[in-house]
């Protein structure tokens, strides 16, 4: 009896466990929603922000070495090399004016490019640092402040978050080993930023003049899969839509699990578009999935970019 009784006791304790680490699909997702292959091709996908002017998704791809394309998505299946050996560009988002901001790797740079014809023009240096690792995400705040994140991917000591001053680079966060993807919340008031080492997500306050309070954790998902956090989104409710650790995780804005995107290929990072801004664009090892949504990504921020 007592042999059954523990049994038993440990059976119920896995069930509750692999039910704490399985949310479900998440509510958001259109009902009988599933994901659909937009792309594939054996490049990893990165990157992507859709430009709703335009109607066009754009994302990065990462070929051998330096060289990296930034792609538009013209159709299914169907890509424009729209930007070429672009040194590293990872990291994108759009400013207030609608151009596109790109966090370039291997020049050290934050670059803004115009989204206009099939190729693009010479970008406009928004930041130029050469002391920088290789900034890694750019994100937008509704004041028009900019971050990013320097992961120090090699030694692991010097890896921080900057905010845009001035033409300037200043450190805002140094208590991150590999500082990763990150956004502001919708009402500016938060910053979350994923770290790769840690395998989690924080959460740090943002004072009025744009620097950052204590940082912390935001989310950490209690499952075995320990692919690392990487970029993300926001819908307009807030939720965040964080890649890595098994696929994409939908988490309210109390850090609470709200669903799950499995998904067998590493997921590098999100963002909302198409027609009707209730499109959820997941990009990856090898393939760019969509998946259909109930709600939009978060109001684009107004202003004018500093």
């Amino acid at each position: 009896m007592i042999r059954w009784a523990v049994t038993l006791l440990m059976g119920l304790m896995m069930v509750g466990m692999l039910a704490a680490q399985d949310p479900g699909f998440p509510p958001t997702a259109k009902p009988g929603a599933k994901l659909t292959v937009e792309y594939e091709a054996p490049y990893f996908f990165e990157g992507p922000t859709y430009d709703p002017a335009g109607k066009k998704l754009y994302f990065t791809a990462f070929g051998k070495g330096d060289d990296i394309q930034l792609l538009r998505l013209d159709a299914p299946g169907k890509v424009t090399v729209f930007a070429e050996k672009t040194k590293g560009v990872n990291g994108t988002c759009l400013d207030q004016s609608g151009k596109l901001l790109a966090a370039q790797a291997y020049g050290q740079k934050v670059l803004r490019y115009t989204l206009t014809g099939d190729r693009a023009s010479e970008p406009e240096v928004v930041l130029s640092e050469p002391t920088l690792n290789q900034p890694n995400d750019v994100c937008i705040a509704p004041n028009g402040t900019i971050y990013l994140t320097d992961p120090d991917f090699k030694a692991r000591k010097t890896s921080a978050v900057y905010r845009v001053q001035a033409g300037k680079a200043v450190k805002v966060i140094d208590d991150m080993p590999l500082p990763n993807g990150l956004k502001v919340s919708p009402d500016g008031k938060r910053l979350y930023v994923g770290d790769s080492h840690l395998k989690l997500w924080k959460v740090y306050p943002i004072h009025e003049d744009g620097s950052v309070g204590k940082g912390d954790v935001f989310f950490d998902p209690r499952n075995a899969d320990r692919r690392d956090p990487d970029g993300f989104t926001i819908d307009e409710q807030g939720n965040l839509y964080l890649s890595g650790r098994g696929g994409c995780w939908v988490v309210s804005p109390e850090g609470k699990a709200l669903g799950l995107i499995a998904i067998p290929e590493f997921c590098s990072n999100a963002t909302f578009g198409g027609p009707d801004g209730k499109t959820l664009y997941l990009t990856c090892d090898k393939k760019v999935y969509s998946l259909a949504m109930t709600v939009k990504g978060a109001v684009p921020v107004p202003a004018t970019p500093k």
